[in-house]
């Protein structure tokens, strides 16, 4: 195979996966938001795009490590490196494939795990278990059920607090006049802090910790106060009459909600996107320069603009459909509700993110929506479809090994 054609359908396998995972991954920025009625659908794909498309290109892997060398003892392909390009290209196609019949099925799965089953599938099939790093699985295996725990737990608690201290509330309004620039304050320090210290290296904005809390702080209090003001008026109107005030409180969490949204959106672009990107630029790096020693190498903007382009097309054409399983089917949703979610969730994965854990954020936002639903009981949360969700992660792994077997074998016959 000619390093041109490789690099083509490279490219190709690339767009491809980065479609898929904005038909699917996306819903886990903007599901909650369209099942409030925070947002329309329409709304919803325009502001994820804006978002999404500026996470992955502006901020989405300045520089890629070689992908799978954490997963695979890549020097086992050292004398034949294009059985390792071949496996790439088959992790793409294969991953790919799997995310568009989950995201037909309208099951949200993880992007993560796929591309991991589909590495560990061609790995084993060009070397047996021996190039298999095994130290890796448990902390995989142990993340299906870390993930969804810490999002139910955190946005259980969240949606209790407000449920208590705002919508129970003799005076709603006036609860929130209390609370809402609070939660306003949390939301863009902790939004801040996360882009500001270790993170956005591309843009040089990876501050130290003391710098980072003294800018996010302070933006934090400008935008509540900001919120005060603002809010101030809209609830005062509704004062004194408990269903006015009620439907005051939830608009409120509308802006709430779509900020969160917003935020999630961004740094899903930002991190997601390596999945669709990091294969391709490893092909590109190895076919360049013939073997597997090219430690790290940075990302062409070209190939950066593919998987940002890829995300948001995919999302265009067929998002709405994950966007419903989470936004609807699994529990109803209100902004106050959507709010807890999705505060939940960002807040469960950029934790575990700067403590190196390993969690999933369609798993995270997923147990997320399941803790608002419980938080009001077992009957308020459709069995059935998390019964589909559970068993489609369980079979993501397996299914995108096997089928990375069968492509790579295929590839290597060809080519």
């Amino acid at each position: 195979m000619s390093p041109e054609l490789v690099v083509l359908l490279a490219g190709l396998f690339g767009f491809y996966m980065a479609f898929n995972i904005g038909a699917n991954d996306v819903a886990n920025a903007m599901g909650t938001s369209v099942g409030s009625r925070a947002m329309t659908i329409r709304q919803a794909i325009l502001a994820a795009a804006v978002f999404e498309f500026a996470g992955a290109f502006l901020a989405g892997g300045a520089v890629t490590q070689t992908i799978g060398a954490d997963l695979l003892d890549l020097s086992a392909f050292a004398g034949d490196p294009m059985a390792y390009v071949h496996g790439m290209l088959a992790t793409l196609l294969s991953t790919a494939l799997w995310l568009h019949l989950a995201t037909h099925l309208g099951l949200p799965v993880s992007t993560t795990h796929s591309v991991v089953g589909a590495v560990w599938g061609f790995g084993i099939a060009y070397g047996g278990l021996d190039v298999v790093i095994l130290d890796k699985a448990g902390q995989i295996v142990g993340s299906w059920f870390v993930s969804p725990l810490l999002g139910l737990a955190l946005a259980l608690g969240i949606y209790r607090l407000v449920d208590r201290k705002v919508i129970q509330s003799p005076s709603p309004a006036r609860a929130t006049r209390t609370l809402a620039p609070f939660f306003v304050f949390v939301v863009v320090a902790i939004l801040v802090l996360s882009m500001i210290y270790k993170g956005l290296k591309g843009l040089r904005l990876d501050l130290p910790l003391s710098a980072a809390l003294g800018l996010a702080g302070a933006l934090g209090l400008v935008a509540a106060l900001g919120a005060h003001f603002v809010f101030r008026g809209r609830l005062d109107a509704a004062a004194g009459k408990i269903d006015e005030e009620h439907a005051a409180v939830e608009k409120i969490f509308v802006y709430l909600q779509i900020l969160t949204a917003c935020y999630v959106a961004f740094a899903h672009g930002a991190n997601d996107v390596a999945n669709a990107v990091g294969p391709l630029n490893s092909i590109i790096a190895v076919t360049g320069a013939g073997s597997l020693d090219i430690g790290a190498s940075a990302v062409p903007p070209w190939v950066m603009l593919i998987g940002a382009a890829g995300i948001v097309i995919g999302l265009a054409a067929l998002g709405h459909k994950v966007i419903a399983t989470v936004g609807s089917k699994i529990t109803e949703m209100t902004p106050s509700r959507g709010f807890a979610a999705q505060f939940g969730a960002a807040t469960t994965v950029l934790g575990a993110s700067k403590l190196g854990l390993p969690i999933s954020t369609t798993h995270t936002l997923v147990g997320a929506v399941i803790g608002v639903g419980l938080a009001r009981g077992f009957a308020h949360l459709d069995l059935k479809v998390l019964r589909d969700i559970l068993a489609s992660w369980f079979i993501t792994l397996p299914f995108t090994a096997i089928l990375t077997v069968v492509i790579y074998k295929a590839l290597q016959a060809l080519f």
